[in-house]
């Protein structure tokens, strides 16, 4: 099967770097290309036989699976570049979230998906997100969740859910790494331990954290209860925490949802006017 990949920023690069390192992608079996074409040859450079195409529709025609790695409100001119040379048997997977895969069946004459990752899978780990098209056939959900399977842990999704689901997949290691630091910085002007070594701590810590609960020894409540003991040390942090937090994360998933519909809005306008 060849693959072709239309964008090789942060997330496409992540997902080729993944496919290949999981085994389940052969480096000759992968296309690519970007707006700057040095990116695609720097990751070409990186990742040995894949080959460089030098526009969209040359990747479009030489790939039976096609995955659309470019922002949300790039998505119109892409797809207007590409929709000549998609046929229906191909398959085209978009990994943005504002995406929906009723758009992509509403411009494209063949097998839509949507297949939202996180940087966690460039560790073979965490989730991915799928939402299929009506009309994309078993053959395709399968090959798609396998190629999933081989670098996470992949969630099929309804589309209402789409945003909350991937600010804490894909936007939630940001998210918790913006924690991270604070809680270091916290560390360090309260203590007198210095940043070095308080980064150092911390992230031993939440990778032991992530074993933990992947191999689930703990969920995160009886983790809790277990390192929370009664009258002690932790329980006050808690408490610390419960005063302070509010409702800082309703908040955070509003401003995603907010920003989330007005990339829908620009994209909605942008291919009635293009179509």
């Amino acid at each position: 099967m060849k693959i072709g990949f239309i964008g090789t920023g942060n997330m496409g690069t992540i997902l080729i770097e993944a496919f290949l390192g999981s085994g389940a992608v052969k480096p000759e079996e992968i296309s690519v290309t970007n707006r700057t074409l040095s990116k695609a040859y720097a990751l070409q450079e990186r990742c040995g036989a894949i080959s460089v195409a030098e526009t969209a529709e040359e990747t479009a025609r030489s790939a039976d699976l096609i995955f659309l790695c470019v922002k949300p409100l790039q998505f119109a001119e892409v797809i207007a570049k590409i929709k000549p040379a998609v046929i229906q048997e191909q398959c085209v997977v978009s990994i943005t979230s504002p995406i929906s895969v009723a758009q992509l069946e509403s411009q494209l004459n063949c097998h839509c998906a949507r297949f939202i990752p996180s940087i966690t899978n460039r560790a073979l780990s965490g989730v991915s997100l799928l939402t299929f098209g009506e009309a994309c056939s078993s053959e395709w959900q399968e090959k798609i969740s396998e190629l999933a399977k081989s670098i996470s842990a992949p969630v099929s999704i309804p589309n209402e859910i789409t945003r909350a689901a991937s600010d804490i997949v894909s936007c939630g290691p940001a998210f918790f790494s913006f924690l991270a630091r604070a809680f270091i910085d916290g560390a360090c002007q309260a203590t007198k331990i210095d940043e070095a070594t308080a980064t150092i701590l911390t992230q031993n810590m939440l990778a032991g954290l992530g074993e933990l609960l992947s191999q689930e020894i703990y969920s995160l409540p009886s983790l809790q209860e277990k390192v929370c003991v009664k009258g002690g040390i932790t329980g006050e942090g808690i408490k610390v925490l419960e005063g302070a937090i509010g409702d800082m994360f309703p908040r955070l998933f509003e401003a995603t949802q907010a920003k989330f519909e007005e990339d829908l809005e620009q994209i909605e306008e942008d291919l009635g006017h293009k179509y």
